[in-house]
């Protein structure tokens, strides 16, 4: 809505200079000389009569030489005539542009009766809104009437310009096409044209009108600034929120747990857990449905399934739930096991530094404070790191990896926002140099570089880090537990971590700290494994996810939420059963 407002601003202003730049061709048509066919020479650019003056004997000394006479006339003659040529050119090229200003003015509909359009018909449409548009453009010009109307005192047509807008609103309401305004509207559209003509031809001050049109781009412009601060407010809030449909699966699963006796809540294949020869894969998550769909789809991708196993870690709301749904729902012939986070008592305020700021008064303050900013877009600027996965220990306990799975040489992290496509075995073999990391990096020309993440005014930042370095992403990492306790990774996160207390390096999450801490320890991915921006970026193309080994919904447009982008949404509803009885039950549908 804003968005249009400031193009019919703009529009408006530029059919204010086509007006301005036809009302002064009109005042400076002049008659002109030169049309006039009366040619006054003495006015010629480096053309000079002489007045000659000759004695009886120069006369005879002329005469005496007929020759040198008949040259004189010859050059005199040309010169005129090249001159007369000159004239003759310039004159033609303004009729040309005269012939031409007369036939753009024929694609100029001036008419007082019928509508108040003074755009060129190559600018007009003909597309199902064009009426509306039309209708939104007058009621702009009519705006600006009513406010010189005003300030003249013409106070009958300020009364008929106000009544005009009324009508004309009412028949425009919210229509977006054509086909939406009633049928009185044309009538109404052609009422407005007059009136604005009679306007035009008692108030028109060109000066005064582009003040008044640039006023309102302005206003425009303003509007348009505030409503992306609220959509991006509304869209931070909506990417927190969980769906009815995903807390009613959770809440089933949980009571229907609990029923079960303890035998019967253990899963298979639990010698394949430590077991340093098999593919071993981490997800943390609090949603049901989203972890389903990671295992679900890298398990159907796989290639020899029973060599998989998937470790995961939720909270304890959420832990019974993730325990019955893959306990009614196993995945395959691969092994896997859920543990509950809270359950690792070693992870406490005295070793993790994060655990340790999050009880500090000044955390607290930042988290819960209760002046909080009244308007949408007020808030919208720290509503992002305020997003309560920041406080959630799932979130970090990706740098404390080798102390979740001492016996594990390799895993692969994965977020619970991506679907595999392909099989994945192969980034086991995958040389990662010596490196700790493996990541698909994300930085291009001039964005997604250290310095967007990092505060490098800092020089704790400054002098430890280049600013161009790039950047990389999480959702699907393989990383090196050897090389991981070789280097102290975990040590070398506490320590960044600790020393952003007062959140002067960056701002928060997991991102930042990731690229410190791996800095110079990760090795680039070929950027065919993993393919991101299905949670945000609409022009992401169909061709670059179909060869993709995952894909990745980075992004607050999650593919459960609602406000999901529907061309991409398919790829990640064809792994969930849309006819299993507890999906069914909680109305979550495709």
């Amino acid at each position: 809505m804003a968005r249009a407002g400031a193009a019919v601003s703009l529009a408006a202003l530029s059919f204010l200079l086509l007006a301005a730049t036809a009302t002064a061709t009109a005042a400076g048509a002049r008659v002109d000389p030169i049309y006039s066919g009366e040619l006054d020479w003495s006015r010629q650019p480096n053309f000079k009569l002489q007045n000659f003056s000759m004695s009886r004997e120069d006369g005879f000394q002329l005469l005496s030489r007929p020759a040198d006479a008949t040259r004189r006339k010859l050059r005199e003659r040309t010169g005129v005539r090249k001159k007369m040529e000159i004239v003759q050119q310039d004159d033609e090229a303004l009729v040309k542009l005269e012939n031409a200003g007369i036939e753009r003015s024929k694609a100029v509909d001036s008419a007082v009766l019928g509508k108040y359009s003074l755009w060129r018909r190559e600018n007009e449409n003909d597309k199902a809104d064009s009426n509306v548009r039309l209708m939104r453009d007058q009621m702009i010009m009519a705006r600006i009437y009513t406010v010189l109307a005003k300030s003249r005192d013409k106070l009958d047509l300020y009364q008929e310009l106000l009544s005009r807008i009324k009508e004309s609103q009412r028949s425009l309401g919210e229509a977006t096409a054509d086909a939406e305004l009633p049928k009185s509207a044309s009538e109404r559209a052609k009422a407005m044209g007059q009136v604005l003509s009679k306007a035009r031809d008692q108030l028109y001050d060109c000066k005064e009108i582009t003040q008044r049109l640039r006023a309102m781009l302005q206003s425009a412009d303003e509007q348009v600034r505030s409503l992306k601060k609220q959509s991006t407010f509304l869209s931070q809030l909506a990417a927190k929120t969980i769906p009815n449909g995903i807390h009613c699966l959770s809440m089933r699963l949980t009571i229907d747990y609990y029923l079960l006796s303890p035998e019967k809540r253990k899963f298979p294949k639990s010698e394949n857990l430590e077991d340093p020869d098999l593919y071993h894969y981490a997800l943390f998550s609090d949603n049901v449905l989203a972890a389903s769909v990671v295992v679900n789809s890298t398990i159907m991708n796989a290639k020899e399934p029973e060599k998989h196993v998937f470790h995961l870690v939720t909270d304890k709301l959420n832990f019974g739930a993730m325990n019955m749904w893959f306990l009614l729902n196993p995945p395959g012939d691969a092994a896997i096991h859920v543990e509950n986070v809270d359950d690792f008592k070693w992870l406490n305020s005295s070793y993790c530094p994060v655990l340790k700021q999050l009880e500090s008064a000044a955390m607290k303050e930042y988290y819960f404070k209760a002046d909080r900013q009244k308007t949408l877009s007020a808030g919208s600027s720290n509503l992002k790191y305020r997003n309560p996965k920041y406080l959630s220990m799932l979130n970090h306990l990706r740098f404390y990896l080798p102390q979740v799975y001492p016996k594990l040489n390799k895993i692969l992290f994965l977020d619970d926002d991506i679907v595999v496509q392909r099989d994945l075995t192969g980034l086991w073999e995958v040389d990662l140099n010596g490196n700790v990391n493996g990541a698909v990096e994300t930085c291009g020309e001039s964005f997604h570089r250290f310095d967007k993440y990092l505060n490098f005014s800092n020089p704790n930042i400054a002098q430890n880090f280049d600013p161009n370095a790039c950047g990389w992403a999480y959702g699907m990492n393989m990383f090196d537990l050897e090389e991981w306790k070789k280097k102290d990774i975990t040590g070398i996160y506490h320590r960044w971590q600790t020393m952003n207390e007062n959140r002067l390096l960056w701002k928060l999450g997991t991102l930042p700290p990731g690229l410190m801490t791996f800095y110079k320890l990760t090795h680039p991915l070929d950027k065919s494994w993993h393919v991101l921006g299905l949670g945000y970026n609409p022009t992401v193309e169909h061709s670059e996810i179909d060869s993709a080994a995952v894909i990745h919904y980075n992004g607050n447009m999650k593919p459960w939420l609602e406000i999901a982008m529907t061309k991409y949404r398919p790829y990640w509803t064809k792994y969930i059963n849309y006819e299993h009885s507890f999906v069914r039950g909680c109305k979550i549908s495709q």
